[in-house]
């Protein structure tokens, strides 16, 4: 007979810990279950501080001696299987949130979404949190080691639901929010799509133009030996290098394109790039827009679920995507800590939050309806960016048409203006 220590949600969702005797962690949890407590952690008496202490660090390899159970071990060794969508994540948040509201423990809920994935990735990721979960982590400790899988900002609200209690109800939240970011993501990309085909084609015209149908009249024009015309020559000249130097073109640009994108992945670069992305004329409000939709949402979503409100801006803040601006977010959550209201503090964030948005807050927040407003702000600033978008994309077909028409027009024009003097030459 062994002892256990254990954290459970208790009826009521409070939160609860102890110990029970038993024979092992199974029947520990089958015991829990029969007292009408759902597990969150369980482990042996003596070990449940050791998970705490590892949190940061990747798991620990395959056979090292430290390792106190031989669990995660073989667990691990099933983690390279292929990626997990976005799809089968949101799944699986909305239907662990529904087994725990029905009362299902969360082992047993993540033992019966293993069996159910939809595909053998996701089932050895939900298999490897099981595990974890089962060896004594809490769920979003468990969640921290595939960072792959699980973002910062998911594990930090799971993290959040756990220590308060209400775990199904966040879960909840969070597959609602994954549902409206894929929505807005989605519409992002449909709207891109058209301006984007016509940028290709448009440069797979050119391309052909210069290297196969220039060289044509290049060789009537020689025939002659007449002095081209200054546009004309400029035509020839760029066809010429695509056709003797276009494969190192190509290299060169892979390369570039390779340098440039090592520099946006440092941390220097992308704060570069940020900044210039916020000053851009038309983008950066737009980006800033985004931002800020999503942030309102998550702290509302957050607050709604009973989250405190400085926890909560710590995790929405990671939400943001600019470090930019989740550095002026980051100033106004030290003047929370010290007591000032959310409005106010918000107020230095001006490339994020209006004057208007900022007195929604502020008044929301003295007649306690913060999380309800904000999730209405979120809305109203979504469906206005919904629309800038189209606007957006109805003006650039045009232009991306005209710009298309002038560069073969002008190749044309080119290509044509030595033969109205070809007559003279043959006379």
């Amino acid at each position: 007979m062994g002892s256990f220590q254990y954290r459970a949600l208790a009826t009521g969702g409070k939160v609860t810990e102890g110990t029970i005797e038993a024979p092992s962690r199974v029947e520990a949890m089958r015991l829990m279950e029969i007292q009408g407590l759902k597990p969150i952690r369980v482990s042996e008496a003596g070990t449940s501080a050791a998970p705490k202490k590892t949190r940061p660090k990747p798991a620990p390899a395959t056979g090292s001696p430290s390792t106190p159970t031989a669990r995660p071990a073989p667990v691990l060794s099933m983690g390279g299987s292929g990626k997990v969508s976005a799809r089968a994540l949101e799944n699986f948040t909305r239907l662990l949130s529904s087994l725990l509201s029905a009362g299902v423990p969360l082992s047993r809920a993540l033992v019966i979404l293993t069996r159910e994935a939809a595909t053998p990735a996701a089932a050895v990721q939900w298999k490897k949190v099981h595990d974890y979960v089962v060896d004594g982590l809490t769920l979003a400790d468990a969640m921290s080691r595939s960072p792959e899988v699980f973002p910062r900002v998911y594990v930090a609200m799971v993290e959040a639901g756990e220590t308060g209690g209400f775990l199904d109800v966040v879960l909840g939240q969070i597959a609602d929010f994954q549902a409206r970011e894929k929505e807005m993501k989605g519409k992002v990309t449909a709207a891109l799509l058209y301006p984007i085909i016509l940028l290709f084609l448009a440069l797979g015209v050119l391309v052909f133009l210069l290297v196969f149908f220039i060289p044509r009249f290049q060789t009537i024009f020689s025939g002659f030996g007449a002095q081209l015309p200054p546009l004309t020559r400029l035509i020839v000249g760029t066809s010429e290098v695509m056709r003797h130097y276009g494969i190192l073109l190509v290299i060169g640009l892979v390369i570039g394109g390779f340098s440039l994108r090592t520099w946006f992945l440092s941390a220097a670069g992308r704060r570069a790039w940020e900044g210039t992305i916020l000053k851009a004329p038309v983008l950066g409000p737009l980006v800033a827009q985004f931002a800020m939709a999503r942030f309102c949402r998550m702290l509302g979503t957050l607050l709604g679920a009973g989250v405190p409100l400085v926890n909560g801006l710590n995790v929405a803040r990671r939400s943001i995507g600019n470090q930019i601006l989740v550095d002026a977010v980051s100033h106004s959550i030290d003047r929370v800590k010290e007591g000032k209201q959310l409005g106010p503090s918000l107020a230095d964030s001006r490339a994020l939050f209006s004057g208007s948005t900022l007195e929604m807050i502020s008044v929301a927040e003295e007649s306690g309806r913060l999380d309800g407003e904000l999730v209405r702000i979120a809305n109203v600033t979504e469906g206005d960016l919904d629309r800038q978008l189209k606007t957006a994309v109805a003006l650039a077909e045009p232009l991306m048409l005209f710009f298309i028409a002038a560069f073969i027009g002008t190749i044309f024009i080119g290509m044509v203006i030595p033969i109205f003097s070809l007559q003279d030459h043959i006379k």
